[in-house]
C-alpha cells in the first residue's frame, strides 16, 4: 500500500516534469524546459549546445515514455507516473540516471559559462529556478548538489542526486 506521504512526494515530482501544468507529462514539457534553459543562458537553439540540449530532452522524453506511458497516447498521466515510472525506477535508480544523463549533461554544459566542466552554485541555482524551483529551494538544492564542496557542480554529482530525488522510497 502506498502511503499518503509517499503520494505527496510523488505528486511534487510529477509537477516538476509537468512544466506547463496541464495535468500530464509530454514531449512539449521536455522541449519547454530546454527552451527555457536556452533563453536563461542566451544560447541559440541551433548552436551545438542548443542541439545537444534538445537531443537530451528528446532522449529523456523517450525514456520516460517507454517506462511510464502505459496506454501509448504520448502523454504520461499522474497515475502512469506513479504506477509506471516511479515504481519501476525505484528499484533501479541507475536506469533513471541513464535516461536523464543526456539532458543533464547538456544542461550543465549550457550552465557552465566558463567552460571548465562544472557549473557554479549560482549557475545551478539559475538552472533550477528556470525549471520552476522557487529561488530559495533552488539555492539550497544547488548547495546540496555540491557533494565535494568545491563551489561547483559536475555531472558526477548531479546525475546520481537527480536519480535519488526522483526514485523516492515508500
Amino acid at each position: 500500500m502506498v502511503s499518503s506521504e509517499y503520494e505527496r512526494r510523488i505528486a511534487a515530482r510529477f509537477a516538476i516534469f509537468d512544466q506547463d501544468g496541464n495535468g500530464y507529462i509530454d514531449r512539449e514539457d521536455f522541449y519547454g524546459a530546454a527552451k527555457a534553459l536556452l533563453g536563461e543562458f542566451a544560447v541559440a537553439a541551433r548552436s551545438d549546445k542548443g542541439q545537444a540540449l534538445y537531443g537530451g530532452a528528446e532522449a529523456f522524453w523517450q525514456g520516460m515514455a517507454g517506462i511510464a506511458d502505459r496506454d501509448g497516447d504520448q502523454r504520461i498521466t499522474r497515475e502512469e507516473f506513479v504506477g509506471g515510472a516511479v515504481k519501476r525506477l525505484r528499484d533501479n535508480p541507475d536506469r533513471f540516471a541513464e535516461i536523464a544523463r543526456p539532458f543533464l549533461h547538456a544542461a550543465l554544459d549550457i550552465a557552465d559559462t566558463d567552460g571548465d566542466g562544472a557549473a557554479t552554485l549560482e549557475e545551478v541555482t539559475r538552472v533550477l529556478t528556470c525549471l520552476g524551483a522557487p529561488e530559495e529551494v533552488a539555492h539550497r538544492a544547488a548547495g546540496a548538489l555540491d557533494a565535494d564542496e568545491d563551489g561547483k557542480v559536475a555531472e558526477t554529482e548531479v546525475v546520481p542526486a537527480f536519480a535519488r530525488y526522483f526514485t523516492v522510497p515508500e
